[in-house]
C-alpha cells in the first residue's frame, strides 16, 4: 500500500440519499503515461484534476472509485474561517503570516464559487453567512478581539453581544461573530462536477486502482499498482485525503474521528437567516441547513483509534449531537434521520500542508485539511498548478512541508 489504508466513513450520510451524476471511469488494464498522475478521486483530487487539466494531460486513479472515500461524509460548510482563530494563529506564526493565511482562505472560497458557476456545476451551492459562537476557546472578550483583528485584516466581521445575538438569531450565548459570504453545497455533486469538467478536457479516470508504490526518477515518477499495470507521469500528486502517503512527513498531522447527523426536512424550523453556525470550542459543534430543509449537524471529535472503535460510538455520539442541537435550536426536531462517522486530518496551526514532497522529486501532496477541507482543496489546486507551470504562488510558503521559522 502506498498509503495508510483506512475505512474513511461509516453509516449512511445525508448526501448518499440524493442522486449524483455518474463519473465515467474504467479499470486500468495496461501501462499508461500521463503528464500528471493524481492519486485520489475525492474532492481534493477533483479540484486538482480540473485545475491541472487546463494545461496538462491528467490521469486520476482511486482505489475505491470516484467520490467513494471521505467526501460523502463532509458536512460541506465551506468557510474561509480557519479552525484556528486569527488571534491565536498569529501567536503561533506571527500576525503578518496569519493575515495572509486568512486572506488566502477567503480568496479561495470566492474563487471556488466563481469557478463552480463558470463550469455550470449543479451542486446546490448557496452563499451563506457564518455565525461563530462563544465557547471554551474564545469567550466574549476573545471574540471581540478576534473581530477587531479580522477587520484590521480587511475581513469584515460583526461582533454580536449577548442581547444582539438573542434578538437577531434567538440563540442564547455570551457573544458571537458574524462573517459573510461563505458557501454551503452538496460535496458529492461538486466533486462529480469537477471530475466531469476534467474528463471533458481529456483527463482519464481509472478505478478501482490501488497504487502500491511510487518511484521518482530524473524526468518524472512511476507508480506501480496492485493489478500489475504501471503509470508513468511527469509528476504525481497525492490527493488521498486522510490515508496519508508513506513518503510524506506526517509528524505534525493528526487524524481525528468526527460524527454527524441529519434531521428530517423541516424548512419552517430553520433559524433566522439560515446561516452556517459553529462554536469557538474544542471540540466544536457545527451545523447548517441542507437542501429541502433538513439540518446537518456534526461534532464530538476525538483522536482516531481504529475503525471499529470509532464506528461503535456512532449511536452514542449521534444522541449527544442531537441533544446539543436541541439546546441550540429548541424548536427543531433533532431526531437523527441519518448518522455517520468520518475521518479528518488536522494540524496544530489549523493550516494544511501543501507542496513538494521533501526528498521525492516530481511528487506533491496535500494533507491536514481540518474543518476547511473543500476550501483548502481549492488552495491546494492553485498552489500545485502554479508549481507545475513554473509560476510562483505568493502564499506557497505558508503551507510547504518545510517551513521557515516565523519571524514576528
Amino acid at each position: 500500500m502506498a498509503t495508510q489504508k483506512r475505512d474513511l466513513r461509516t453509516g449512511r450520510t445525508y448526501w448518499q440519499s440524493r442522486p449524483m451524476p455518474s463519473v465515467p471511469h474504467a479499470p486500468l488494464v495496461r501501462d499508461v503515461t500521463a503528464g500528471v498522475l493524481v492519486i485520489g478521486a475525492g474532492i481534493s483530487g477533483a479540484l486538482m484534476a480540473e485545475a491541472l487539466s487546463r494545461r496538462h494531460d491528467v490521469v486520476v486513479v482511486d482505489r475505491r472509485g470516484p467520490v467513494r472515500g471521505s467526501t460523502p461524509a463532509s458536512t460541506a460548510l465551506v468557510e474561509y474561517e480557519i479552525d484556528t482563530p486569527l488571534t491565536l494563529l498569529a501567536a503561533q506564526i506571527g500576525m503578518p503570516r496569519a493575515i495572509r493565511a486568512w486572506r488566502r482562505s477567503a480568496l479561495a472560497v470566492t474563487a471556488l464559487a466563481a469557478r463552480t458557476r463558470d463550469l455550470g456545476i449543479a451542486a446546490d451551492m448557496v452563499r451563506a453567512d457564518s455565525l461563530y459562537l462563544a465557547g471554551n476557546v474564545l469567550d466574549a472578550d476573545g471574540l471581540r478581539a478576534e473581530a477587531e483583528a479580522r477587520c484590521h485584516a480587511g475581513l469584515e466581521t460583526l461582533y454580536l453581544a449577548r442581547g444582539a445575538l438573542r434578538e437577531r438569531f434567538g440563540i442564547r450565548r455570551a457573544a458571537a461573530l458574524l462573517a459573510h459570504d461563505d458557501l454551503a453545497l452538496d460535496p458529492r455533486r461538486l466533486t462529480a462536477g469537477y471530475l466531469a469538467a476534467a474528463i471533458g478536457r481529456g483527463a482519464r479516470v481509472h478505478a478501482p486502482v490501488e497504487v502500491t508504490g511510487v518511484e521518482s526518477h530524473r524526468d518524472g515518477a512511476t507508480a506501480t499498482t496492485a493489478g500489475g499495470p504501471a503509470i508513468r507521469a511527469g509528476a504525481v500528486v497525492f490527493c488521498t485525503g486522510y490515508e496519508m502517503p508513506r513518503w510524506v512527513p506526517q509528524g505534525r498531522h493528526r487524524v481525528l474521528s468526527t460524527y454527524a447527523i441529519a434531521t428530517r426536512p423541516q424548512p419552517r424550523k430553520i433559524w433566522p437567516e439560515a446561516c452556517l453556525i459553529w462554536e469557538a470550542s474544542d471540540p466544536y459543534l457545527y451545523l447548517r441547513p441542507a437542501p429541502g430543509g433538513a439540518v446537518i449537524c456534526g461534532g464530538e471529535d476525538e483522536d482516531f483509534a481504529d475503525d471499529d472503535s470509532r464506528d461503535a460510538l456512532i449511536p452514542r455520539k449521534a444522541a449527544t449531537i442531537a441533544r446539543k442541537l436541541k439546546r441550540l435550536v429548541p424548536d427543531l426536531d433533532t431526531t437523527p434521520a441519518f448518522a455517520w462517522a468520518g475521518a479528518f486530518g488536522t494540524t496544530a496551526t489549523g493550516l494544511p500542508s501543501i507542496g513538494a514532497v521533501p526528498g521525492m522529486p516530481h511528487a506533491y501532496a496535500v494533507l491536514g485539511f481540518g474543518g476547511n477541507g473543500i476550501t483548502c482543496a481549492r488552495i491546494a489546486a492553485d498552489i500545485v498548478a502554479a508549481a507545475l507551470d513554473g509560476r510562483p504562488d505568493p502564499d506557497a510558503d505558508l503551507y510547504a512541508f518545510r517551513r521557515a521559522r516565523a519571524t514576528r
